[in-house]
């Protein structure tokens, strides 16, 4: 004769069994969410960190520059030195780095197609002089060249933007070019900063 006490006796086990199995859902559950709310998290540091990498340095000066797309042959009178915008020449200067001078009227023609153009002081040290240089071959519109007679050891300049720095490694000069290397003032967004005038060095 079968006992039933002994088969009554195995089925509280199977559903204590069962019991056990089921409690990973919760755990597997709240798990999932703890993942969700970290990469959340991630996401939103992100772009805050990126936002604040892409703002404009302090000290930028706001230069009204006129009109874009006036050109002219001649030899234009600028209000600022370096001039950051304005009336310029048809043509526009190559991109690049430049170990002499280059004309006023097109380095101003390449700012209007949202380049940077740093200049320095013909005396700056030359390891400096480098990292200007690795700038311009770095990015494909920065416009690197001396300029005598600055009132700053180097100065960089976006349509009408400038800015002015005591040596070639302040950071400010990498969030300078971050905010405004063909930014929200370009004037003809997507104009090329080569096909122009003049050889890099």
């Amino acid at each position: 004769m079968t006992d039933r006490r002994d088969g009554s006796r195995n089925r509280p086990s199977t559903s204590r069994r069962v019991g056990r199995e089921r409690s990973w859902g919760p755990i597997i559950a709240i798990t999932a969410v703890v993942a969700v709310i970290v990469a959340f998290i991630a996401v939103v540091a992100v772009d805050l960190g990126s936002g604040a990498a892409g703002g404009p340095p302090d000290g930028v000066q706001e230069i009204d520059v006129g009109e874009a797309g006036r050109h002219t042959e001649g030899t234009v009178d600028y209000d600022h030195s370096p001039p950051a915008g304005g009336e310029h020449n048809p043509a526009w200067q190559n991109a690049g780095f430049y170990d002499e001078s280059v004309q006023n009227e097109t380095a101003v023609h390449t700012l209007e197609h949202g380049a940077v153009w740093i200049t320095y002081t013909p005396d700056l040290p030359g390891d400096q002089v480098q990292q200007l240089r690795d700038l311009a071959d770095s990015h494909e519109c920065v416009l690197v060249s001396p300029y005598p007679g600055l009132d700053a050891p180097v100065v960089a300049s976006a349509w009408g933007k400038q800015l002015r720095l005591d040596s070639a490694d302040d950071p400010e000069l990498n969030q300078f070019i971050q905010a405004y290397l063909r930014g929200p003032q370009t004037p003809e967004p997507g104009a090329a900063c080569t096909g122009g005038v003049g050889t890099p060095a």
